[in-house]
């Protein structure tokens, strides 16, 4: 798990380095939704597997640890509390809707990648 976290967070911090920040912020929004999508397809693919160690191991790994990592929700609270109302409204909603619709793609596609 540590592992995964760790590389989870330098991958949000390689973002973070690249995405602007301003007025919208897009490296929040974006690791976010590849951090829904990538935990919704973890889960899913896991769980068409026998529930074993080796299993629980990779679910640390990746859901616990890399998609942990690489998600934020206190940055995404505090982009809102600091943004303007319309842009606070507008990222609160598109990361709560696009991050279902995020998930639910990631339960769909990642399995077909890793079959059971």
């Amino acid at each position: 798990m540590f592992l995964g976290g760790a590389a989870g967070t330098l991958a949000r911090a390689e973002v973070g380095r690249w995405l602007p920040h301003t007025p919208f912020p897009w490296a929040t929004f974006a690791v976010n939704m590849v951090g829904a999508f990538l935990l919704g397809g973890v889960v899913e693919a896991l769980s068409q597997r026998t529930d074993d160690e080796r299993h629980r191991r990779v679910r640390l790994l990746l859901g616990t640890g890399f998609c942990g990592g690489l998600t934020t929700y206190s940055t995404f609270a505090l982009d809102i509390h600091g943004a303007s109302p319309a842009v606070g409204a507008l990222y609160a909603g598109a990361t709560v809707l696009l991050g279902l619709v995020a998930a639910l793609a990631g339960t769909v596609l990642v399995p077909r990648v890793i079959p059971a």
